[in-house]
């Protein structure tokens, strides 16, 4: 005989984040920009952390003019652990308590391996793994002391494929370690009710990406019909993945990574 339990949550209720705090790293850029939004709209306060303070201080003062929320915003080089752990816990300082993180923050390069310096190696192992690990490690201190807490680290789908034709063996093996440290993160923390889990992004129309894109304009002829859906992501496609695993509809869900990529890795 199995036992059914009715729970007094709805279901539509699971989804909400009101009143909950937050930190974005990347917020600057294009799909860090479009979480943070996301997240003011569900009514989230929210720590924004960029190296292009400019950038964050416009997206601060745009979320609070359009959204009932409180915004924060500081210069963050999240290679740099004294930083991270100051602005960490300033955020904690104001908001009380840290529900969630989304490390969104992230470098890219074409290189070929054979070519590429020890230099240009280091520095996207630094701030595509490395910086995630401070920020993870910085802001589940104060998530074990709370014993609760959602990270989300954005990945990409590079970290599960070789990418063609583009060399980038550094970008790939920097994303494929932020999916394995995301893995180990959520089996030691599960026991403090700290869900990590990543999402891997597919081609997104990013200012990065159309950077990249300026270098081989041909790629995008190249990579388009290896889309099943047959088109690039916005970034505003990445944000309902975030808002499903911040939210309690989530809560059964750890160590996961979600591909939201058009269906470019089912091939």
């Amino acid at each position: 005989m199995f036992l059914t339990l009715q729970s007094s949550i709805s279901i539509k209720d699971l989804f909400r984040l009101d009143g909950k705090k937050a930190i974005v790293t990347g917020s600057g850029g294009g799909i860090g920009g479009a979480i943070a939004e996301g997240l003011a709209e569900f009514n989230v306060d929210t720590a924004l952390f960029d190296v292009n303070f400019e950038s964050i201080t416009r997206l601060k003062k745009k979320i609070e003019d359009e959204f009932s929320i409180k915004a924060l915003a500081f210069p963050v080089d999240v290679c740099d652990s004294e930083q991270v752990k100051i602005a960490v816990k300033r955020v904690f300082d104001e908001f009380g308590r840290i529900d969630i993180l989304v490390n969104c923050h992230g470098i890219g390069q074409w290189s070929p391996a054979e070519e590429m310096s020890e230099e240009d190696w280091k520095r996207m192992l630094d701030v595509n793994l490395t910086g995630v690990f401070l920020m993870c490690q910085a802001v589940g201190r104060f998530m074990i002391k709370q014993r609760h807490g959602k990270i989300i680290n954005i990945s990409s789908m590079s970290g599960s494929i070789v990418n063609k034709p583009q060399p980038q063996a550094h970008y790939n093996a920097s994303k494929a370690g932020v999916i394995m440290l995301t893995k180990s993160l959520a089996a030691e923390w599960a026991r403090y009710n700290i869900n990590v889990n990543s999402i891997s992004p597919g081609y997104t129309l990013t200012p990065l990406v159309e950077n990249l894109l300026k270098q081989q304009p041909e790629y995008a002829d190249m990579w388009r019909p290896l889309i099943p859906l047959g088109r690039f992501a916005k970034p505003r496609d990445i944000v309902g993945a975030v808002i499903f695993l911040a939210s309690d509809a989530a809560n059964y869900v750890t160590g996961h990574n979600l591909a939201v990529d058009g269906g470019y890795t089912i091939w």
